[in-house]
């Protein structure tokens, strides 16, 4: 017991080591700039606050759902399977946000930024083939010759409801500075920064599954000459059902680093310019992954309705029991934008293409765990306006 106590306070030093880092190098770069002094007065703004928007291509994988009923046909080969309708969202609206400080006269830039997305795919397939209304057949019974009618009361099917959503938010706290490199001319910039970054991430999948792979038909007997109508029985079938709910999530902090540059190719301070935008950004997660799953399979058989007897059997699958999963990990996560941005006095519009992966960072399995990653990638655009020449 001792020694598990142990290696969970280590590392709970190594992370809490890690964050006060990052939280002492952004502290003592504003304490510094508060010392410094200087009698020329900057044309640039101090403050920029930045607003855009992403359409983000999610990738969000997880185990597919593929319900199994003993005792029953197969699906009939001419309905496509519920797992082709089982898709997690492909597409997302992302919102973020962006404030900057930087001190006058001084290259540190201080920041807060935030990104928030949601995603909701839904899906109702129903796939149905009629049985013909009525048809006749002959046969003898007793030397007399005997009309058969078939009539259909209930089509086979497949019908296939999902819903799911996806939700994720990150936080970035971050310090950087201006490293002067002089790569991209005395106009441009190049800039490392230091900082924390805090990531939440949620997806639900509701799937119900319900399909009758036979035809329900009931028998009318008409005897000739003497026309009359007898109900005599029904064919055998089978319906099915099966369900599955689904909870997952991750959250996590851990610390971040990133560069950010941008260079002039086109006009000027004065009159409006173009600049070439592009980045990188690396960060390590510490942080719970938590998944609920719960599903159930239930069939039955209805045998004939008249003699012998009618019956009904109702039959399970294997008893599944719900799971609930909860484990710390680590989650690398990597990123990176370019674009091209319009500079005119103290505003600035952007568009581009970004890119986020974080990887292993969601449990998808059903039974049993399994990593999967995330991913966020897209065109985005934004709009910035500086404050406090």
């Amino acid at each position: 017991m001792s020694e598990l106590i142990q290696k969970h306070d280590n590392r709970a030093t190594i992370r809490w080591k890690l964050l006060t880092g990052a939280s002492a190098l952004a502290l003592t770069a504003y304490v510094s700039s508060a010392s410094i002094v200087k009698a020329e007065d900057s044309s640039q703004p101090q403050i920029w606050i930045e607003l855009g928007g992403e359409l983000g291509r999610l990738q969000a994988g997880r185990e597919t759902f593929a319900p199994e009923f003993p005792n029953s046909p197969s699906r009939p080969p001419y309905f496509d399977p519920s797992q082709k309708f089982e898709k997690p969202p492909l597409f997302g609206i992302d919102e973020d946000g962006k404030i900057s400080f930087q001190p006058e006269n001084f290259d540190w830039v201080f920041s807060a930024a935030i990104q928030y997305g949601r995603a909701v795919s839904k899906k109702h397939a129903h796939q149905e083939i009629y049985v013909p209304r009525t048809y006749v057949t002959h046969a003898p019974l007793n030397q007399t010759h005997i009309t058969v009618y078939l009539t259909g009361i209930a089509q086979k099917f497949a019908d296939t409801r999902v819903r799911n959503t996806e939700s994720h938010s990150i936080l970035d706290f971050q310090a950087g500075k201006d490293v002067g490199l002089g790569l991209f001319g005395k106009d441009g910039s190049s800039v490392v920064s230091a900082g924390v970054r805090i990531a939440q991430f949620r997806s639900n999948s509701n799937i119900a599954v319900k399909s009758n792979p036979d035809w329900h038909l009931k028998y009318f007997y008409s005897s000739s000459p003497v026309p009359h109508s007898v109900v005599t029985g029904g064919e055998i079938y089978h319906s099915n059902a099966a369900s599955l709910r689904a909870t997952r999530s991750f959250r996590g902090i851990g610390p971040s680093l990133s560069w950010n540059a941008s260079a002039p190719f086109a006009g000027n301070g004065q009159n409006g310019e173009l600049t070439l935008d592009w980045g990188v950004d690396v960060a390590f997660l510490f942080g719970k992954q938590k998944t609920r799953t719960h599903h159930q399979t239930t069939g039955r058989y209805h045998g004939p309705k008249y003699p012998p007897g009618y019956r009904l059997i109702t039959y399970q699958g294997p008893a599944h029991p719900d799971h609930t999963r909860s484990r710390n990990v680590t989650v690398p996560n990597l990123g990176g934008f370019a674009g091209i941005s319009w500079n005119y006095a103290d505003a600035k519009l952007s568009l581009g293409y970004r890119a986020d992966f974080f990887f292993n960072a969601i449990d998808g399995g059903i039974d049993a765990r399994k990593n999967e990653d995330r991913s966020f990638f897209g065109p985005y655009a934004s709009i910035s306006v500086g404050l406090g020449d």
